[in-house]
């Protein structure tokens, strides 16, 4: 009996002992657990693969253009062959104005610009096939082609681009030897037509020269094979037509003069070389129609072969 009150007694003297503490009862252990963040390339839609973490837009060819845009304004040898196509426009159409004199009469009064427009357009057409063809010397083409796998879409660019600076830096250049014939030569006022085609049509005949040459590029793939064409076909059927004398060739030395680049131009100026063939507008039209066909060449040739 004595043994069950000396436990109780010294029970109640021991001190009172503290509770083992349980790590579930631990405030921090009682928050939730932070789920971890995945790494951007380990997020995944369910089953539907990747997802990147980068905004993806849908190309266009607004993208393209703005490529093709950067690379022509960046490049050296857009202003050289710009600026030098300005220049001889612009200078030598100067030099002719002023050898005139304001004494002699001239008509037409705006063909005076048209040796300068000729030498001019050799720079454009240099320019069109340098525009495509560099980048198959470079190598580039791999790259822009990685960037922007549809063929069609870069050619497209390309020409949009070319074609689009050519044209306005010559209607520019023309405009300003047209204003400087106007105010210094004598002559009957130009009409609307005269002006438009002396302007505006030299304009696009250049312009419409380079694009072929650009397509000329795109075809062959080669700088000084594209360039050695396109000077053949401006200058070859003129020099071949004043080795071609007697009458047994008398026709095909006509016709080689009439569809000649430099006979076409100088038909816009209203200075025709023979007066037999196209005339007014038709010579852009033609120039035009040669274009379509050889750029349609370009599109089928560069969809089909490997780089």
């Amino acid at each position: 009996m004595l043994q069950p009150q000396a436990q109780q007694q010294a029970q109640q003297q021991a001190p009172a002992q503290q509770p083992a503490q349980d790590p579930r009862h631990h405030p921090q252990a009682q928050q939730p657990p932070v789920p971890q963040q995945a790494h951007p390339q380990q997020a995944w839609a369910g089953a539907g693969g990747y997802v990147s973490p980068i905004p993806v837009r849908p190309t266009h060819l607004g993208h393209a253009l703005a490529s093709e845009w950067t690379k022509i304004r960046s490049l050296r040898s857009t202003i050289w062959t710009l600026g030098v196509m300005v220049a001889l426009t612009v200078g030598i159409g100067l030099l002719a104005t002023l050898a005139a004199g304001s004494t002699r009469v001239m008509d037409p009064l705006l063909g005076v610009g048209f040796v300068g427009v000729l030498l001019g357009s050799l720079c454009v057409i240099t320019l069109g096939v340098l525009s495509i063809s560099s980048e198959y010397g470079t190598g580039m083409i791999r790259t822009t082609l990685t960037a922007c796998p549809s063929r069609a879409r870069v050619l497209t660019a390309k020409a949009v681009v070319f074609f689009a600076l050519a044209l306005v830096l010559t209607t520019i250049a023309t405009t300003v030897v047209a204003l400087l014939d106007t105010a210094l030569l004598r002559g009957p006022a130009p009409t609307t037509d005269q002006w438009l085609r002396a302007t505006l049509g030299a304009g696009l005949y250049v312009a419409l020269l380079g694009l072929l040459a650009l397509a000329v590029g795109a075809l062959l793939r080669h700088s000084a094979g594209a360039i050695s064409t396109m000077m053949g076909v401006v200058l070859l059927p003129m020099l071949l037509a004043l080795f071609l004398q007697g009458e047994s060739v008398k026709d095909l030395q006509r016709t080689l003069i009439e569809y000649s680049v430099p006979s076409a131009l100088a038909q816009l100026y209203d200075i025709p070389f023979l007066t037999t063939g196209p005339s007014g507008w038709t010579p852009l039209l033609i120039l035009a129609g040669v274009t379509a066909v050889v750029l349609g060449g370009a599109y089928a040739a560069v969809a089909q072969r490997d780089v």
